[in-house]
């Protein structure tokens, strides 16, 4: 399990040496993590990274290697089948035809059932279609498929059918340093500056001092405000679930919005934005920001930049409660409103390609909120983004 460690990091593109490989080994002869895998992932991110620029690729691979460990016994002895594997025998696979035939309860008669099981089920279920369970055709628990279901104790997405998750995540803050195609997002986005000298003058204006030493036969140095981007930007960012694959375009356009703009100021939410967004994914459940807030905070002038796939339950747009994470008072497409309202010049850059929008309901409802004003996170898009921002 550590060797598999070290070569991971390395694959990752962490540079960790054979020399800290070799201290981490001393450490742990040493008791230094006294057999707790908490301990040593901490010991582990003390030798091998050198950077904090590496930490989010550290703690990605460190969560592969020892899911589920809880002492560094189990990562020296694992079983010879990993449990995994034994998870995956359980679970049902279903033809086309056997999952149209399992009906979706709808949202309410979703809840209304959820409680009545909550009260009911004493055991551990498995490969029914009635119980809190795993492996079935049940609408609450996980590995298993119903058209519409509650997501219960299941890592990661397998049907993209859940309305709601039970379940803490966490997801990781994009990179603004991120370089590559970043100079081909830079100059599409150049489309939107508007230049104003502004604040002190503290830069030579070399034409007006060249003029005026001639006129009048003496050096008469002028100085000018600096020339700067006036134009204000917030974007908002959709982060984590299906955003997943879109990742690397995501931190691409980020870090290029970041570098192109003076006035910038970012934001994340999940699948669609809601009564609170925050600024950090680590702490995102600790310091959130209330939407109201950032509504009060900025002037209306500033440019509205929402960046996310769209693709989610239809409930989460338009029903009270629909949040796959928490219970949101309000309907995502009421915040949807007041935000485009509160900054007219809007539009929503999504990262699927354009050919297969309408075949996701959600992405039309969001198409829709926005008047229209929904492109493609490619070059072209972001180029027909840029002039609708500009008018």
């Amino acid at each position: 399990m550590f060797l598999r460690l070290f070569t991971d990091l390395r694959a990752a593109k962490v540079p960790v040496t054979l020399r800290e490989y070799l201290t981490l080994l001393e450490g742990v002869e040493a008791d230094l993590a006294e057999h707790s895998v908490d301990e040593f992932y901490y010991l582990a991110r003390a030798t091998l990274v050198k950077d904090e620029r590496h930490l989010d690729r550290f703690d990605q691979v460190f969560a592969q290697v020892f899911q589920g460990m809880e002492t560094l016994q189990q990562a020296i002895e694992q079983a010879g089948i990993p449990e995994e594997w034994l998870r995956k025998l359980a679970e049902k696979f279903l033809t086309d035809e056997e999952k149209a035939q399992i009906e979706a309860l709808g949202w309410d008669k979703l809840w209304e059932t959820l409680k009545q099981r909550l009260e009911e089920q004493k055991g551990r279920h498995q490969g029914g279609n009635k119980w809190i369970g795993t492996g079935g055709t049940s609408p609450y628990g996980a590995y298993g498929y119903n058209p519409e279901g509650v997501r219960i104790g299941q890592d990661k997405n397998r049907n993209f059918r859940a309305v709601k998750v039970w379940d803490k995540r966490d997801f990781k803050d994009f990179d603004d340093t991120r370089e590559l195609g970043v100079r081909n997002l830079r100059i599409a986005l150049r489309r939107l500056r508007r230049f104003a000298r502004t604040g002190a003058a503290e830069e030579l204006d070399l034409d007006n001092t060249i003029t005026e030493t001639a006129r009048h036969g003496y050096l008469d140095v002028k100085l000018r405000p600096e020339r700067h981007n006036t134009v204000k930007v917030l974007l908002f960012l959709d982060v984590g679930g299906s955003m997943d694959w879109h990742v690397e375009l995501a931190e691409e356009l980020f870090s290029a919005a970041r570098a192109e703009f003076k006035h910038f100021e970012h934001f994340y939410f999940h699948n669609c934005p809601y009564e609170r967004v925050w600024k950090e994914n680590r702490r995102r459940h600790e310091q959130q920001i209330p939407t109201w807030e950032v509504l009060r905070t900025y002037p209306g002038d500033y440019r509205l930049v929402f960046v996310g796939d769209a693709s989610m339950s239809p409930y989460e747009i338009a029903m009270p409660g629909g949040s796959v994470e928490h219970w949101n008072e309000e309907a995502g497409q009421v915040w949807i409103e007041r935000l485009t309202t509160k900054f007219p010049k809007s539009v929503w850059l999504n990262p699927v390609q354009q050919h297969l929008w309408n075949y996701t309901q959600s992405i039309r409802q969001i198409g829709g909120l926005m008047g229209g004003r929904m492109f493609p996170l490619t070059l072209d898009g972001l180029d027909g983004a840029m002039k609708v921002l500009a008018r």
